[in-house]
């Protein structure tokens, strides 16, 4: 997910993407634990996509 595609969300939104997220991520490593996930950097990527979701969170509530 794109830096700029998630700013130019609102913050309700992104609260609602890093739910979902989160979600993804605790399927994604219930699959990697039960050795079904074949790709596993998709873990990678999941936490990196709630880590830049959080972080442009904080920039909106800071610019409030």
């Amino acid at each position: 997910m794109k830096a700029d595609e998630l700013r130019a969300k609102t913050q309700v939104e992104l609260q609602k993407e890093i739910l979902e997220m989160l979600r993804v991520q605790f399927s994604l490593r219930m699959q990697h634990a039960t050795q079904q996930l074949g790709n596993t950097n998709q873990l990678r990527n999941v936490r990196r996509d709630i880590a830049r979701i959080r972080t442009i969170l904080c920039q909106k509530v800071k610019q409030s």
